[in-house]
This record gives structure tokens, sequence and C-alpha cells, in this order.
């Protein structure tokens, strides 16, 4: 039996992804299965994690045990070897690491500045037989996997349950991140699966003569859910369902969307440990204190009185970095400062990354990943902008809020969900949008922003607004029991 994986008689959880924080981390989604399990327990249930034993894990010094359980997985024709670790979150959560070092000792989760590992569609063939494996030890009531590298953990159980009669009564949630990486891998890799060719075909894992592993967990979860309401909608719709919108609109009744939640033991000014000085709504005179950190640490001019627009972001087209690009010119003739913190595409990169020779004192430009940069940033800059050209939920613009500092948004996805346009007849609201993908649109957002920026009443009351807002995990924790609740009753 794994240790830990039947502590008491209530609800049992497993939850399965790719990357949890603090762990392992290239986004959000590590975020959500970092905090989603604690606030889970918290509620009673009891939850256990399973992701791969990347190379970054093994070497931060943490506390990880040998569990002494061996096993081999399929893959095409050969067994592979599993060694299975433990290490614990938050001190009473198990999680389970998958060993084999032929996959996950390399540098990166999912592949190089130069591209994704060639071989990704095997190294998650792998995680998601060695995972069941793992669950086969002591069976959950509940497999939750996330993304396209846990989603064969679903299709596997349902496609071959005879490989896994211990696991027969388990129902299964897959959350959907990003329906814009679903992990396409060519048709000649079809032998690493093990599944019979009929598997291979429209109704099931084939996507214009690719496998599509996204898919699998789409067609096989007994719910699916995603990371917001909004985006919940958006995916069934030619626009934004990336070629899935059909299969989606077949499974609308099992499709739910969830909001992420906020972890505020890790994102609140009044106990952030990275900020220059610590700041809440009864004494926030700390926020300038980080303020001058922030044009201090990126060389701009330190003046308090010039407003300071922040970015923590990946650097991709569907973050609005085409059309912000565009923007730039026009917005430093505001009267602004920028700053930003991110890496992605090599062109934004290096486009973006020229921004501080091009604007002497007013840009700042990090290329890097840097998550204690990014709580400067956001506790530093007075607005926050996330340009999406979608958005699944966002994270970062319900982090700001609670530093005060106003998102300027898009109107979309998650950002539709958590931000409302601030009404100053009203004194109702917390931040700016802008719907139309246009670049005019995103000046006249920023426009409304600095307008009320020179307002100083208007802006401590929106500032107010934003700090009151509260997105913790507890009711969108509350949402998934009810969910896991349901499905083990049907």
């Amino acid at each position: 039996m794994v240790e830990g994986l039947s502590r008491c008689p209530t609800m049992r959880v497993a939850i399965v992804s790719p990357e949890i924080a603090p762990f392992a981390k290239t986004g959000g989604l590590a975020d959500v299965t970092g905090s989603l399990p604690v606030a889970l327990e918290e509620l009673g249930l009891q939850v256990s994690l399973i992701m791969p034993a990347y190379r970054s894990v093994l070497r931060q010094g943490l506390n990880i045990e040998d569990t002494g359980i061996r096993f081999t997985v399929p893959i095409s024709g050969r067994k592979d070897a599993v060694i299975l670790l433990k290490t614990m979150l938050g001190g009473t959560i198990p999680v389970y690491l998958v060993r084999a070092d032929q996959y996950f000792d390399r540098d990166y989760l999912y592949g190089t500045p130069l591209g994704d590992y060639p071989d990704n569609a095997e190294r998650f063939i792998f995680f998601a037989r060695a995972v069941l494996e793992t669950l086969k030890l002591d069976p959950p009531q509940i497999l939750h996997a996330h993304d396209w590298q846990s989603a064969l953990t679903i299709a596997f159980l349902k496609a071959q349950p005879h490989l896994y009669p211990e696991l027969s009564s388990t129902k299964t949630v897959f959350t959907i991140h990003n329906l814009g990486y679903q992990g396409l891998f060519p048709s000649r890799d079809w032998p690493l699966l093990n599944l019979d060719r009929s598997f291979f075909s429209a109704r099931y894992l084939e996507f214009y003569d690719k496998i599509n592993l996204l898919k699998a967990g789409i067609i096989f979860g007994d719910a699916i859910t995603t990371v917001s309401p909004k985006y919940a909608e958006e995916i069934k719709t030619t626009e934004q369902g990336c070629g899935l919108e059909g299969v989606l609109q077949e499974r609308a009744a099992s499709l739910t969307g969830i909001l992420n939640g906020v972890d505020y033991k890790v994102w609140n000014p009044e106990t952030d440990p990275f900020i220059a000085k610590r700041y809440g709504p009864e004494n926030m005179s700390g926020k300038m204190s980080c303020k001058a950190d922030l044009q201090r640490r990126f060389r701009l001019l330190e003046n308090p009185d010039l407003p300071l627009i922040g970015m923590v972001s990946r650097l991709t087209v569907e973050k609005g970095f085409d059309f912000l690009e565009q923007a730039l010119d026009e917005l430093f003739t505001k009267g602004v400062q920028f700053v930003l913190l991110g890496t992605g595409d090599s062109r934004y990169e290096k486009a973006f990354g020229k921004m501080p020779l091009r604007y002497p004192g007013k840009a700042g430009v990090e290329i890097a990943f840097d998550e204690s940069l990014a709580h400067k940033v956001i506790a530093g800059s007075d607005m926050f902008l996330i340009p999406s050209r979608y958005e699944p939920c966002g994270l970062t613009q319900m982090y700001s809020l609670k530093y005060g500092t106003i998102p300027i948004v898009r109107d979309t996805g998650g950002l539709r969900d958590t931000i409302e346009e601030f009404d100053p007849a009203k004194g109702t609201g917390n931040g700016l949008m802008f719907g139309p993908y246009e670049v005019e649109d995103l000046i006249g957002a920023v426009e409304r922003a600095l307008a009320l920026f020179r307002h100083k009443k208007r802006w401590a009351l929106l500032m107010n607004n934003a700090m009151a807002a509260d997105f913790s995990w507890d009711r969108s924790a509350r949402a998934y029991r009810d969910l896991y609740q349901k499905l083990v009753r049907s």
C-alpha cells in the first residue's frame, strides 16, 4: 500500500499534474495544483499528488524519501522501470514523484528554449501509465488530471479497464488550463500508446492525422472542467475552440467552468517577504516604497507621480504582444513608465528586450522567469496590463488586485469573470477593461486609467475596491468538492 493514500475514510482524491508549485513551475498550472489540494484538505478531503521527478525537483534539497516501490510500465513493445519517491506539500499532503531519469533528468520540463523535446509523447505516455500503476496500489475515489500531459491517465483507464481492475470505481475529472496547448504528436508515435488502432479515429484521439492527447481527456473524462466560467463558454465556439469546439459541444453537459483561486499565504502585501516594504489597506505607505524600489531595480526615473505600468507574462501572441508592440510608441507619449518581466517567443524577447535602449528611464525589461521579481513588479506598479487575445483564467490580475495594483485587461475569459470596469459615478468596479482586440482600444483603456490616477480620491477608492476583492481558494475548492461528490454518487 502507498502510505498516505488511505489515512481516513473520507473522500480520497488523487491529483495528477506535470507541474506543481513549489516543486516545479512554468506557469499558472503549477500555482493551481499547488494551492487547490491544500484548500481541498481544509474541507476534509484526503488528497494526494503525483508528478514527474524532474531534475530540478530532485536537486532542490527537499526532504524526499524512497518509498521502496518499483514497477514497470509498457511503452510500445518494452517495459520501462519506475522508482516511486515521495515528498510532502504543506507538511501533510503526500506528493508522489515518478522517477525515470531517461525521461525526466533534464534541464527543462518540456523543452529547451529552442523547442519542445522530440520525445514528449513518449515521456508523458510513460508518466500516465506510471500514475495508474501507482494508483492501483490504493485506489482513490477521484482521479483529477490536469492538462494534456496528464490526459492519458484517464484515456488508458477508460479504454483498457482490464489492465486496471482496482480502479474500476474511480471517477475521473479532467481540467483544461489552456485549450491552445493540446499535446499534438505525429501518427507514427501511435505504437507507444499500446492502444488498439481503432482509438486512432476522429471519434477518439485522432486530430487531422495527429494524436491529440488533450482530446483524450475531453473524450474520456467523466467530468471536464476549465478554469473560469467565461472560458468554458468560449471554448465551445469556433473562434476559441482551437478545432475542438465540436467535441466540447458534444460534451457540454459534462463541462463546467470553475474559477481558479489565489493562495493569499503567498500573494499578500501584508506578509510578502519579497517586496521592499509590506503594506495593506489600512497603511498604504509601503506601496510607495515598493514603487521606488522597482524604479531603482529597472533604472527608471525615480518619481512617485509618474504612472508605472507593470507586466509579468509569457511573451506570446496569445498574451497580446503583437498589438502591444504596435501601441508602445503612443503609450510612452502619455508619460508612463513600463516594466516587463517574462520569457517567451524569441521574436518578442528580442523586440521588447531593446525597449530600455529605445525608452531610457521609461522602460525596464527582464527576460527571465523570476518568482521573487514577479512579486516586486506586482507590488511596485500602479497598474498591471493584461492585453490577452484570450485568457482561460489568468492569475496575475487577481494577484495585482490584492496589491492595490489596478488591472487593465481585455474583456475575455477569466479576465471578464474577475475584473469589473470602474464606474466613477457609482464608485464600483476594480479595474479597467477593453473589448475589441485593437490598438486604439488598448490605448483608450490606459488613458482612462491615467485619468483616474491623476484624480487621487478616485484612484484611492479604486485601489480600495481592488484590495477588497476576494478570490481565495475556498469558494473554488467547494465547487470542486461538490463536483467530486456528484460523480461519486452517480
